[in-house]
C-alpha cells in the first residue's frame, strides 16, 4: 500500500474521555508533526463519572475536556454517545461505528485492546475491529441519516496497551513494539491534565490520586524496554485481509 506520508489520516478511537491521552498521545503529536490529519473519537462521553453530578451534568464537562485536549493537538473531536457500562456488540452498535469510520476515512486506525480490565474497552476493540471491516463493504449499510459513502479500503488497525499492560488475571500481556515518547511526552501530560472531572472521580472511587504520576510511571516503565526515558506499546491487527506492513513505524521512522 502506497500513501503520501504528508496526507495520512489517523483516528483514534478509545471508550472514553481521557483513555486516549492516557494510551496514545504521545505517538499521536508525533504523526502530528509529521504532517498527519488526526481526529479523534470516544464512544461515550463519561456519563458515569461522578457521584456528584447527573449523568448529562458530567457528559457535558468531560465532552468540552475531550474537546479541549483535542484542540492541543490540533484535532477534531467526536462522541458516539454510547453509554458507560453499556457499550455492546449488536448490529446498531457497528453500524454507528462503521459510520464512524467512513465519514473519517482513515488510513490507520488506534483503537482500544481486545483484552483489558474492562468491557467498555474491550467491546469497543470488537466494534471498531469490525466496523474497520465492514466500512469498505459497499451493500453493508449503517442506516444513518445522509450516509457517508463506502471506504476505498480496509485501514491499518492497531490497539493500544491494555492498563499496566496486564490480563484479568495479572500476566503481562505482549506487544508488537513501543514507541519512544520522550520528545512528545509532557505535551501528552498537557492533553491529559485537560480530564480534571476524571482524575476527581478516580480519587473518589478507587483512591487513586496519582493520576498524571501515574502516566508517568507506566510510561517510563514501557520506555525503559527500549532504552528511552518514555514509551507507548502497540499491537498490530494483521489478520485477513488487514494490511500487514506495519504504517506505523514507517511513517515514524522512514529511514528504516
Amino acid at each position: 500500500m502506497t500513501v503520501s506520508f504528508g496526507v495520512i489520516k489517523v483516528l483514534a478511537i478509545h471508550a472514553h474521555p481521557d483513555d486516549i491521552e492516557l494510551q496514545c498521545a504521545g505517538t499521536l503529536l508525533q504523526l502530528k508533526q509529521l504532517g498527519c490529519t488526526i481526529s479523534l473519537a470516544t464512544m461515550t462521553p463519561g456519563d458515569c463519572g461522578s457521584a456528584e453530578l447527573s449523568p448529562e451534568e458530567i457528559s457535558e464537562v468531560r465532552r468540552m475536556e475531550a474537546q479541549r485536549a483535542a484542540d492541543l493537538i490540533g484535532a477534531d473531536y467526536t462522541c458516539l454517545e454510547f453509554r458507560d457500562l453499556s457499550i455492546v456488540v449488536d448490529n446498531d452498535s457497528r453500524r454507528r461505528v462503521t459510520e464512524l469510520i467512513r465519514r473519517a476515512r482513515p488510513d490507520l486506525v488506534i483503537t482500544a485492546p481486545p483484552i483489558d480490565y474492562m468491557s467498555d474497552h474491550e467491546l469497543t476493540s470488537r466494534l471498531v475491529r469490525d466496523a474497520c471491516f465492514n466500512a469498505s463493504c459497499p451493500n453493508y449499510t449503517t442506516h444513518q441519516w445522509d450516509p457517508a459513502p463506502p471506504t476505498e479500503k480496509i485501514p491499518y488497525l492497531y490497539y493500544v496497551d491494555a492498563i499496566q499492560g496486564i490480563d484479568y488475571f495479572g500476566n503481562p500481556l505482549p506487544t508488537d513494539f513501543i514507541v519512544d515518547i520522550t520528545s512528545t511526552f509532557e505535551q501528552k501530560l498537557k492533553m491529559l491534565a485537560c480530564h480534571e472531572s476524571q482524575r476527581a472521580w478516580l480519587r473518589r472511587q478507587h483512591g487513586l490520586d496519582e493520576y498524571l504520576d501515574g502516566c508517568r510511571r507506566w510510561s517510563a516503565a514501557r520506555g525503559k524496554e527500549i532504552g528511552a526515558e518514555y514509551g507507548e506499546a502497540f499491537t498490530q491487527h494483521r489478520g485477513h485481509p488487514y494490511p500487514h506492513d506495519n504504517l506505523l513505524t514507517q511513517i515514524l521512522h522512514p529511514s528504516h
